[in-house]
């Protein structure tokens, strides 16, 4: 459905310093520096499939939704969706595809939801009951029939994002791009659109790719996760194995007898948590079983668990381009886990 091949994007931009002088020089001498937003992108996604897409602000996400929307076109490389390629934006081709972007209206904002969504049919060419029909069902799974009514102007904004995405999937568009739809939105709200689009996958089919800083959004509706770090594709391949893969960690739950200083709890590890006597720790694989034993040694516990970091840990600082805890060097050499930066982690054994 989705094929991307060393797809990039590069801007230029000019390069303004600051100051009168530097505002005199702009003026008569522009000078103009490239930034990679994009580089040497490759993945594939199949009908159907729901795919994270994740990576820390600047890091590429929704330029490559751009790209694939037909918005903007790629500076190197190839993009194709369903058979078309995006920016020669097809008649067929824009009638199979939608983009949402969180908070970013389409609806108008005086009128009642309902005039913006008749409008939206007219567009896609349905006629007047067809649309009603598909108004009435999206409405239905959205809980949002009620809404359509009321100005936009009037609705709060989890209300109003249902509306959007009843506006944007009312075309019932084949492959989905999702940037952000639950953004700023409170924790029902959030679960309500996610119930929503999961529904939607499954009834008709859809292909969608989805970026979210939510990791409720990610973990609840995708099985396969792209990663992307300043521009290029770090990791493909299953959430569940994520934590494995890019950050070899360990967490050590622990409970102490007597105080401790943080100071001397960070020498064992990163302080994840820390309640009283319980405390946890994220320490590397590679150093897990000497730091179990310094700890029985300095600390003596009365109660000692090691389990995996839940997949927020690990996606956090990775969002943020660091690492919890910095591969060890062991005899074998660096720790497992470390990622080459030149050839992506297909998440195959």
């Amino acid at each position: 459905m989705l094929s991307v091949s060393d797809l990039g994007k590069t801007y230029r931009v000019a390069d303004k310093q600051p100051g009168l002088k530097g505002s005199l020089q702009h003026l008569f001498r522009r000078r103009y520096r490239d930034i990679a937003a994009v580089t040497g992108v490759n993945f594939t996604v199949e009908p159907g499939e729901f795919v994270g897409f994740l990576g820390a602000n600047g890091a590429g996400k929704t330029t490559t939704l751009k790209m694939l929307s037909g918005l903007i076109r790629p500076s190197s490389g190839r993009a194709m969706v369903m058979g078309y390629e995006p920016f020669a934006r097809e008649h067929a081709f824009l009638k199979q595809i939608t983009l949402v972007m969180g908070q970013k209206q389409q609806l108008i904002w005086d009128l009642p939801a309902l005039d913006s969504l008749r409008i939206n049919g007219a567009v896609y060419e349905l006629s007047a009951s067809e649309a009603r029909q598909r108004i009435g069902e999206l409405g239905e799974m959205l809980d949002a029939n009620h809404l359509l009514t009321q100005p936009v102007r009037k609705l709060s904004l989890g209300e109003r994002m249902k509306c959007e995405l009843l506006a944007a999937l009312l075309h019932r568009p084949s492959v989905l791009f999702l940037d952000e739809p639950t953004l700023g939105l409170d924790i029902n709200a959030q679960e309500s659109i996610r119930s929503f689009l999961k529904r939607y996958n499954q009834r008709y089919g859809a292909t969608v790719l989805l970026t979210s800083h939510y990791m409720a959004d990610i973990t609840a509706l995708c099985s396969r996760v792209l990663v992307v770090h300043e521009g290029r594709l770090v990791y493909d391949g299953a959430l569940s194995s994520l934590a494995e893969r890019l950050t070899p960690n360990r967490v050590i739950e622990l409970r102490l007898t007597e105080p401790v200083a943080d100071e001397t709890l960070r020498s064992f590890g990163h302080v994840l948590a820390r309640d009283g006597a319980s405390v946890s720790l994220v320490v590397d694989r590679a150093l897990l079983r000497q730091t179990i034993a310094r700890i029985f040694e300095e600390l003596k516990p009365s109660d000692l668990n090691v389990h995996e970091p839940a997949i927020e840990t690990v996606i956090g600082p990775l969002l943020r381009g660091e690492r919890l805890v910095r591969p060890a060097q062991s005899a074998e050499g660096p720790s497992a886990g470390a990622s080459s930066p030149r050839r992506p982690d297909t998440g195959t054994s």
